[in-house]
């Protein structure tokens, strides 16, 4: 640094010394310390300048985004694999044309919906052990629109033509149950049956059971009711068989015939009364008790 000298003269007062000079400016440890703080401030710039540039590079910044991350006219765009520390908001999110779109978690996915007062509405959670939807409705359409499965507090409605049900013990109904039509896979059996409770069929316009192909069973522990309040009850078939029918104990004389009669009581009881040449109903009564 120029050393500048400058000379004071007193005009007012004369002196017998000779001009002062005074010295302005840094010099000694003075200056190289300002030197040596110049030179540190360059590197750390030039330091901080290459550390920035090695971020942008590793971090692949660009024009349209950062690293997988592209900004889009259409919102956000990420290629890849992405992770999320904390939860995501977002409008709307979809995978590219053709490519399928998955969801991994160490725990559980969670879907939540709000309304403006961020008040959860609907929710969707996936666990390890279940998946849980929560909401005041739940359906499931197909392409078209067309109802298959849905869900309320109410009811729940089935809107398939067929519902089959393929586990080994059949399916449990706790109440009623109203379908049109119920009927075993082919060379299936169809089995209907209330282990503790009773078991009803109604139908305003009649109850038809019908086995095809095989025998039809009816059974139960004390009694079996076939009642019709208007109209009859039809036994339409080839054979009818009533093996474990009381019998009357007349026996007539003479050789013993293996042809018996029906009787009915009037508490429409049947029995089975060996026939004679005569009606032996009256004869066994004592059954009718």
């Amino acid at each position: 640094m120029p050393q500048e000298q400058y000379t004071h003269h007193r005009s007012t007062m004369p002196s017998s010394e000779g001009p002062q000079v005074y010295k302005v400016g840094i010099y000694g440890w003075r200056k190289r310390c300002l030197y040596f703080f110049v030179l540190l401030l360059m590197i750390l710039i030039l330091v901080n300048l290459a550390m920035t540039i090695w971020i942008l590079k590793v971090m692949n910044f660009t024009i349209d985004g950062m690293g997988n991350l592209r900004i889009t006219e259409k919102g956000l765009k990420l290629e890849g694999d992405s992770e999320f520390l904390q939860p995501l908001y977002a409008k709307e999110i979809q995978s590219r044309p053709g490519n399928a779109l998955y969801f991994k978690s160490a725990r559980n996915v969670t879907v939540n919906i709000l309304n403006d007062q961020t008040k959860v509405l609907t929710r969707l959670i996936t666990g390890p052990k279940a998946v849980e939807a929560y909401g005041q409705r739940f359906e499931v359409k197909t392409v078209s629109g067309k109802l298959l499965f849905s869900a309320d507090s109410n009811e729940v409605v089935v809107g398939a033509e067929r519902l089959r049900v393929l586990g080994a013990e059949g399916t449990v109904f706790p109440k009623s149950i109203e379908t049109p039509n119920v009927r075993a896979d082919p060379f299936k059996e169809l089995r209907l049956e209330s282990p503790t409770r009773s078991l009803v069929m109604e139908a305003p316009k009649g109850v038809e059971i019908n086995a095809e192909a095989g025998n039809l069973e009816a059974t139960c522990r004390t009694e079996l009711r076939l009642e019709s309040k208007d109209g009859e009850i039809k036994l339409d078939a080839a054979k009818i068989k009533l093996p474990r029918l009381p019998h009357g104990s007349y026996t007539p004389t003479g050789t013993r015939q293996k042809v018996f009669e029906l009787c009915v009581c009037a508490n429409g009881r049947l029995f089975l009364s060996q026939a004679g040449t005569g009606s032996t109903c009256q004869i066994n009564t004592s059954v009718c008790l």
